[in-house]
């Protein structure tokens, strides 16, 4: 399996470090890496993630920082689409299960 962003995920990621970075820079390269070394457990294992509400998508919290992707996983093509990342503390796109 390989992992595909979106054009939001990519943004998301994005914004999530410029954010950091205002306030901490170094922060913002360390929470970035840990994201992405979070995402690539899903590469392993795509279905570790909780399933939400809504089929197919999956819910996976990041660890070491709480944030939340939201991804499905399309055994087609063999990719794991990243959807969305948010902290816990923002309105979120998706409902939980």
């Amino acid at each position: 399996m390989k992992l595909r962003f979106t054009l939001r995920a990519t943004q998301d990621l994005s914004n999530i470090a410029d954010y950091i970075h205002e306030r901490n820079p170094s922060a913002a390269r360390r929470v970035r890496a840990a994201i992405i070394e979070s995402l690539q457990t899903l590469v392993l294992f795509p279905r570790v993630g909780r399933q939400q509400t809504i089929e197919p998508i999956r819910k996976l919290v990041t660890r070491r920082y709480p944030y939340l992707v939201y991804y499905t996983v399309d055994e087609t093509s063999e990719e794991i689409v990243v959807l969305t990342i948010q902290h816990p503390s923002r309105e979120r796109t998706h409902s939980d299960a």
